[in-house]
């Protein structure tokens, strides 16, 4: 007891500042080292197990560390802190901004109880990196070259170059003519489609046509951009009179004709195709605009008496093979397949008469034969594909011979699941001896193997 009464003296009457002299370590390390000192010779005197005994009380006579104690510690901190940012606000508007000062959460009560244990001082990453401390920063505005993105004062060449960068450009301070044609002459120059195709939309909306014509006349690019991005969006009115005023007659009629695919109804657009005829056409789409008019009026009537039969069933292929879809608005070979498969028996007179088809439209030969062996193959029907390739001369022989090469139509038939005997048939009369034999070893026609190797 008395040693630890005579080590609490000497600490009182201590002290850490010593007279100079030019031996002195003047570094920080040298402060840390004796503040650490300090410390640890403050903490054996309050762990000494002699003052355990003593009650120890606050300045307002409560005793240190009770529930009563901590809690007016506590609210006394936080109490002080907040009146310390508040006046530091409210000085804010004078000249010196005052900055609050950083309460303790040490008191001297809680140092000798020893419920907080005091640090260490801190380095300079450690201060930094404290989270308790908040640094006030006044918020930095924004460079006046920011700004300048969304102001009016860019011109043409700017404004395009901006719209090539990808960002956001007003175009509505351009209001003279002169300064639109600038801005598309510009565009136009950066060779860009998309801000070539963003400046003629801006025109496209800001001027009357007449005038918007007139420039484009003389602009072909820019020309040639509007009139895809009008095809593109289906403007087709203000694409016509485009077209009209640049005296693009035949464009104007192709434009017209296209305007069929948008109508559904079988009885409207077969009379739409009837007045394209007298459109402007070159002489080969004239023909073309004829054969599809012709070709719709023969399907309306073939559709309306192959559902009659197939509705009554008095027709035995209908019942047998019933249709999976209409013959309306289906290309000419799909007409012809579906004729050589449902009326290929029938008169050349009737329309729905693959002959018929074949003479009006001027079928090819191979187109016809291919069509109608895929038909009749999917039948089985066996006789009329040995009635297609045969033909007599003028003696009376026959002969059979396809423009098409027996070659396909040994793949075709097989196609089909065609019977052996069918095959070899046509493999026979395949005239290439080596393409002769591979067709028969790849679909096991042996007659004709053993025949080309004896």
């Amino acid at each position: 007891m008395s040693r630890a009464r005579a080590d609490e003296e000497e600490y009182w009457h201590s002290s850490k500042f010593r007279a100079f002299t030019f031996d002195d370590e003047d570094d920080e390390l040298s402060q840390l080292k004796e503040s650490k000192r300090a410390v640890n010779s403050l903490r054996d005197i309050v762990d000494d197990d002699d003052d355990d005994d003593l009650e120890r009380v606050s300045w307002s006579g409560e005793p240190v560390g009770s529930i009563s104690w901590s809690i007016k510690e506590t609210a006394s901190s936080s109490t002080s802190s907040l009146e310390g940012r508040d006046s530091s606000l409210q000085k804010g508007s004078s000249s010196y901004a005052a900055f609050p000062k950083q309460v303790s959460s040490y008191s001297l009560s809680s140092l000798f109880k020893g419920r907080n244990k005091l640090p260490s001082f801190q380095s300079l990453s450690d201060a930094l990196s404290d989270t308790g401390v908040k640094n006030y920063t006044p918020e930095l505005r924004r460079p006046k070259a920011e700004y300048k993105d969304y102001s009016s004062d860019w011109s043409p060449k700017d404004t395009v170059r901006r719209m090539q960068r990808g960002k956001v450009c007003s175009l509505e301070r351009f209001r003279s003519l002169q300064d639109k044609l600038v801005l598309l002459d510009e565009a136009v120059g950066g060779h860009d489609g998309n801000v070539i195709t963003a400046v003629l939309i801006f025109l496209k909306r800001t001027l009357r046509r007449e005038i918007l014509f007139r420039e484009l006349e003389v602009r072909q690019v820019a020309l040639c951009h509007l009139i895809h991005f009008l095809k593109e969006t289906g403007e087709q009115k203000l694409l016509l009179d485009l077209l009209r005023f640049l005296d693009r007659t035949e464009e104007v009629a192709l434009s017209q004709y296209q305007e069929h695919l948008n109508i559904q109804d079988v009885e409207k657009r077969r009379e739409f195709l009837k007045g394209c005829i007298g459109l402007p056409f070159s002489a080969e789409d004239t023909s073309h605009i004829q054969d599809h008019y012709t070709l719709l009026e023969r399907q309306i009537i073939i559709e309306a008496n192959d559902r009659h039969l197939e509705t009554a069933g008095q027709s035995e292929i209908f019942r047998k093979y019933p249709r999976k879809a209409s013959i309306l608005n289906m290309p000419l070979v799909t007409t012809l397949f579906y004729s050589c498969f449902y009326h290929y028996t029938e008169a050349e007179g009737t329309f729905s008469s693959p002959t018929n088809l074949k003479k009006t439209f001027k079928i090819p030969d191979k187109q016809y034969v291919l069509t109608a062996l895929a038909a009749r193959a999917k039948l089985r029907a066996w006789d009329d594909v040995d009635a297609l390739f045969t033909t007599k001369n003028w003696l009376g022989y026959t002969k059979k011979k396809a423009p098409i090469g027996f070659h396909r139509v040994v793949e075709i038939l097989q196609r089909n699941n065609a019977p052996v005997q069918v095959l070899q048939e046509y493999v026979r009369l395949v005239e290439d001896v080596e393409t002769r034999l591979n067709l028969a070893t790849k679909y096991k026609c042996h007659d004709v193997v053993i025949e080309g190797t004896i």
